[in-house]
């Protein structure tokens, strides 16, 4: 189906713990962090990459909203898939491939000065950490880096309008997956604390075609 108009989601995106969200350490040399956080490779501040969030938030309506436990995100429900696709080859039962309708950006750091203002002389913060191997009682002792507690990052979804008897249902998924991210976590070590994050100033334009989003937007304020 033609697409009919986009629609763009903005905001913010605070982090309310450390968030670790890894780069490569194939090569470290002695001394280095172990598990270095990705970085903007022009400004080398920590950046989150769109398909983490993406990935993120698509387990988590997966985990919600399936009926029942799928082999691969190519099962999701319709609800689902409608949204963020099918990979090549992947489509259900031998149909094409889906296009999803959602677009997800890289969110970049936007209140370093701010945070450095705070006295916090650094956009990331290592923190030591052991794992213990219960059998020969040795300790493993790692250093992770993580984008520091109070980070804001801004927040761009597109969101593909193709079918508007569809937008109020498809709404509702994504407002789903907000919240959803909001009680889970983003990145790594979740269970040890990191990563809790919260979307914030979250605001809808349609940027191409005729769609009225205010009551999208009286959703996104309530």
């Amino acid at each position: 189906m033609t697409n009919l108009a986009k629609i763009r989601f903005t905001g913010e995106l605070v982090l309310e713990s450390g968030l670790h969200i890894g780069a490569s350490s194939a090569f470290a040399a002695i001394g280095a962090i172990d598990n270095p956080v990705i970085k903007d490779p022009l400004t080398h501040l920590p950046i989150i990459p769109g398909s983490s969030l993406k990935g993120k938030m698509r387990s988590l309506l997966a985990a919600a909203l399936n009926e029942k436990t799928t082999m691969n995100p190519n099962q999701d429900c319709d609800k689902i898939i409608r949204l963020f696709g099918t990979s090549v080859g992947g489509g259900q039962d031998g149909k094409a491939p889906v296009q999803g309708r959602l677009l997800f950006r890289d969110s970049v750091l936007t209140n370093g000065k701010e945070l450095m203002d705070m006295g916090i002389n650094t956009y990331t913060e290592v923190k030591f950490e052991n794992t213990i191997d219960r059998v020969k009682m040795i300790a493993n002792p790692r250093q992770i880096e993580r984008a520091v507690r109070g980070s804001k990052f801004n927040f761009e979804l597109i969101y593909d309008v193709m079918d508007p008897a569809q937008v109020e249902e498809d709404l509702e998924t994504i407002l789903t997956g907000f919240k959803l991210l909001e009680l889970d976590y983003l990145g790594g070590s979740g269970s040890r604390g990191y990563g809790k994050v919260k979307f914030t100033n979250m605001h809808a334009d349609t940027i191409f075609g005729n769609y009225d989003v205010s009551e999208i937007n009286s959703k996104l304020e309530a």
